[in-house]
């Protein structure tokens, strides 16, 4: 009796190929087609937003999208270069505090310049009664541990200060204030005059200018810097 598998027809090899090519069809039909097409989407995508970015960095008139298109600052620039001869003359111009001010936000840090200001108001107060409320008011805010707005003081001056509440002079605070002037003078003095905020007031140019044009170099670099072009994918 013959075995029934060399009965049986086997195909040769043309037939097979085939049979694999139908096999293979379906992913032949929408794999590739599904991929470039994802592919396309998403070029047209980040090609719609460069086009975006690139419009609002030719068009100054857009750049209120992220800042005001106005200076807080009334300072010629003149005046705002004398800033940077030192941290007094910054401090002692209400601009240049509001521009200070802005620049410690920026850094998470406004509650040194806050607490130097509560000190100067606080020396202001003639009323002994009045006296006393401010000097408990600035040492919960900013002096206590764990406060809303703790500055960051070492504990013998934190001690003084608590002690110094207790019966307090005009002088109450002038340890710590001095401290957190120092640390302002030295550590954030000096980035300020090297940011963006600084630079673009003393240029005249809208606030964010600089560092509109500093994210929009980098989009482009690394968004693109990869790029191919493939015309095919738009057809």
């Amino acid at each position: 009796m013959e075995n029934p598998l060399l009965l049986s027809p086997q195909p040769n090899a043309s037939s097979r190929m085939k049979l694999l090519y139908k096999s293979m069809k379906p992913f032949h039909k929408d794999g590739p087609k599904t991929e470039a097409k994802n592919g396309a989407q998403e070029k047209k995508n980040r090609l719609s937003l460069l086009l975006k970015k690139s419009e609002l960095h030719q068009n100054p008139t857009h750049l209120d999208t992220f800042e005001k298109l106005t200076n807080p600052s009334s300072e010629s620039p003149e005046e705002i270069k004398k800033w940077g001869e030192s941290f007094d003359k910054l401090i002692s111009q209400k601009a240049g505090i509001d521009a200070f001010i802005r620049f410690l936000k920026s850094e998470f840090s406004e509650e040194n310049i806050e607490f130097w200001l509560a000190c100067e108001d606080y020396k202001k107060i003639k009323d002994p009664g009045q006296l006393s409320l401010k000097a408990k008011e600035v040492y919960k805010t900013f002096i206590e541990k764990d406060a809303l707005k703790e500055v960051n003081l070492d504990f013998n001056t934190k001690e003084r200060a608590g002690q110094n509440i207790s019966h307090p002079t005009v002088n109450s605070f002038d340890a710590a204030q001095t401290k957190i002037y120092m640390l302002m003078e030295q550590d954030s003095y000096p980035r300020f005059l090297k940011s963006n905020l600084y630079s673009d007031l003393l240029n005249g140019r809208p606030l964010g200018y600089s560092a509109l044009r500093r994210r929009s170099r980098s989009f482009t670099f690394n968004e693109f810097k990869d790029a191919q072009p493939d015309f095919a994918i738009w057809l």
